[in-house]
């Protein structure tokens, strides 16, 4: 499943949701503090950086949307 990721700058958090396939409703799963998890943190303010350029590139966009979704993985195994 492909988790939706953003950032909440005011508490330092990612904030993590889903979105099923076709559908308008988001899903909120959980917030991971900037300190629980920095790598992560890291990863999704550089997708939303890529996100918001004004020479978007979506390949580069999936990349790195891969590495948040596996960091998030991880995060999740060894929580």
């Amino acid at each position: 499943m492909n988790m939706l990721f953003a950032i909440d700058t005011n508490t330092e958090e990612v904030i993590v949701s889903d979105s099923p396939k076709g559908s308008n409703k988001v899903n909120f799963i959980e917030r991971i503090r900037r300190q629980d998890n920095a790598d992560l943190f890291k990863a999704v303010e550089l997708l939303t950086s890529i996100s918001s350029a004004s020479n978007f590139n979506t390949s580069i966009f999936k990349a790195v949307d891969k590495v948040c979704q596996l960091i998030y993985n991880q995060h999740k195994e060894t929580k």
